[in-house]
């Protein structure tokens, strides 16, 4: 393994110019590293913790499985609704302070969810969530593009996923667990104040930024830079590719509680929580995806780990508890290293603008999640989880095609 510790060298050449890139092996690396780590972790804990709770709203508030997944799909849709706004107002105004506002914003409208009066008063208070979260998720992947060392961006950028995947994977576990023993009230105010707190931990060790330079907010900008990210060769198949992704994985992890809570596996909400641990796995194949990448190119990483999504979700339609649980690790690997691999990617691509790309790339995450994570709900009423399965496969199928597509691209930058 490659030492984290900065040689003397580094250390002494990282001093004298302020404006080099972050390195590996610096304390600057470690803190940026860090950071970014704590707000993805907060990030996907405030967006994913009422996931395993839906059967328990459903029930709550007298709803159906789709309209129950409402309260997830209402966040993520704000929030590929703002990340159009505050990806440009990053380029304007700074990075660091968009997102540690976002953050922050985000912890508290999560700690007021629970005092909501009714149904539709949450739904609002989650959309804000979702408002909020956009200034951190649509800045940190440009955040990272343009301060650290390009032969390093793979790794810090698997690193920031990975929080990402431990984060979704504490809030659904909290969540899952408190909300058996208490109510799903407790389960959300729990989560609001750790994120409260990832919020304090991110403002402290993030350094500011070296490579920032301010773009003028305005429509002809936008429209410059929309022209410019749709007619790469590149991107456009890139936000594609969020889009279905992103609709699989949230789909199959809207559903899989309902199938599991029923007969003949009646397992309990603490059981259906604890499934979480499964993105354990994606904070490692995010790491290891972008490693890999920077050694190989992301072109030949990219298709294989969308294979092993497809893979794992077969295994799922198997009636075995323990193949249902394998399927769900495998795809889970597999979907945190494509998401790792196709991120950093629209970073490379993307010369100019680069807070409007990953913003572009991070809408059609996002709305894959709210439109396919409704959309399976339907799937689920009307053919159970083979219904499910057939339209998550569905996605994958052509999210495969696009990257062999993608394959094929020559590079658009030396380090590919």
């Amino acid at each position: 393994m490659t030492s984290l510790v900065a040689s003397p060298a580094q250390a002494q050449s990282a001093a004298a110019d302020p404006t080099a890139y972050v390195e590996k092996g610096t304390a600057q690396f470690r803190r940026t590293c860090w950071a970014l780590f704590a707000g993805g972790f907060a990030t996907f804990a405030l967006l994913y913790c009422v996931q395993p709770m839906l059967p328990v709203l459903s029930v709550a508030f007298a709803l159906s499985a789709a309209q129950s997944s409402l309260v997830l799909s209402v966040s993520t849709v704000t929030l590929a609704v703002g990340l159009l706004f505050t990806g440009p107002l990053s380029d304007a105004v700074g990075r660091k302070p968009v997102m540690v506002a976002a953050l922050c914003a985000a912890a508290l409208c999560t700690l007021l969810g629970p005092l909501m009066p009714n149904w539709h008063a949450l739904l609002l208070m989650r959309a804000l969530v979702g408002l909020s979260l956009s200034g951190l998720v649509a800045v940190a992947m440009t955040y990272l593009s343009e301060e650290i060392h390009p032969q390093h961006l793979g790794l810090s950028m698997g690193l920031y996923i990975s929080g990402n995947a431990l984060g979704g994977m504490s809030g659904r576990l909290i969540s899952g667990v408190l909300v058996d023993f208490f109510s799903w009230q407790v389960a959300v105010a729990t989560l609001g104040a750790l994120a409260l707190l990832a919020a304090l931990l991110f403002w402290r060790l993030l350094p500011d930024s070296r490579h920032f330079r301010p773009t003028p907010l305005s429509f002809a900008n936008l429209a410059r830079g929309l022209r410019l990210h749709l007619s790469d060769r590149g991107l456009p198949w890139l936000f594609l590719e969020a889009f279905l992704l992103m609709g699989g994985f949230v789909t199959l992890f809207n559903y899989i509680g309902y199938r599991l809570l029923e007969a003949p596996y009646a397992l309990s909400m603490s059981w259906v929580g604890l499934l979480s641990v499964v993105y354990l796995s994606g904070t490692y194949s995010s790491t290891q995806a972008g490693l890999l990448a920077d050694r190989l190119g992301r072109h030949r990483v990219f298709w294989p780990a969308i294979l092993l999504m497809l893979g794992g979700l077969l295994l799922t339609l198997l009636s075995s508890l323990l193949a249902i649980l394998a399927g769900l690790l495998l795809f889970t690997f597999g979907f945190f290293a494509a998401h790792s691999l196709a991120s950093s990617w629209v970073g490379r691509r993307a010369l100019q603008a680069r807070g409007q790309a990953s913003s572009l790339y991070l809408f059609s995450y996002y709305l894959g999640s709210s439109i396919a994570g409704t959309l399976g709900g339907f799937f689920w009423q009307h053919g159970g989880w083979t219904g499910v399965g057939l339209f998550i496969a569905a996605l994958l199928a052509v999210a495969l095609l696009v990257a062999l597509h993608l394959s094929r691209l020559p590079p658009k930058q030396a380090q590919s």
